[in-house]
């Protein structure tokens, strides 16, 4: 495009509204959404194309004419991304306070019963049960027979049934028994 071009002066004045438009647009999108920059080019893009085909008639400024499609392209991205939410599976609710805080007190209590356990039966729950290797990987880690870890997990289960007392274990099961 030559500069004597009428098209260019067009491209040059609507570039001028680059950095109000893509201002607004951020503010509307939030800074951190990587897509503001694409919805700030659509804009003027848009601007430039409508000026061209004459549904810009100069009934207002070129500004605010911008500013229009500005206001209904960001009102069509969140309705678009709103549309794509609503498909979107509800996630489980939050636990409360007290489910919270009876989690942490198991939690606590858990811990401090596996460590009055013997160093094989705690080694043997933190390998198969809490980092959930299989047997024959724990029983190669801790130079054991598959049989024996096992034999040993069972154990130590018990153990912790007997620790902990049956409220810990409502289903009484510990551990996968």
């Amino acid at each position: 495009m030559s500069p004597d071009d009428p098209g260019h002066d067009l491209d040059e004045a609507i570039a001028g509204f680059r950095t109000v438009v893509g201002y607004k647009v951020r503010r509307a999108l939030g800074a951190w959404n990587p897509e503001w920059e694409d919805v700030t080019n659509e804009i003027l893009a848009q601007a430039v194309a409508k000026v061209r085909s004459g549904e810009f008639r100069g009934e207002s400024s070129i500004g605010t004419f911008i500013f229009t499609i500005t206001r209904r392209r960001i009102a069509d991205y969140i309705r678009d991304k709103s549309r794509v939410l609503r498909h979107a599976p509800e996630p489980p609710p939050s636990p409360g306070p007290e489910a919270l805080a009876d989690r942490q007190e198991r939690a606590r209590r858990l811990t401090a019963a596996v460590r009055k356990l013997k160093p094989k039966y705690r080694d043997i729950l933190y390998l198969y049960h809490f980092q959930g290797l299989s047997r024959e990987e724990t029983a190669r880690k801790l130079g054991l027979t598959p049989i024996q870890v096992s034999d040993r997990a069972s154990y130590a289960r018990k153990l912790l049934r007997r620790l902990l007392g049956p409220s810990f274990f409502p289903s009484g099961k510990a551990g996968g028994d």
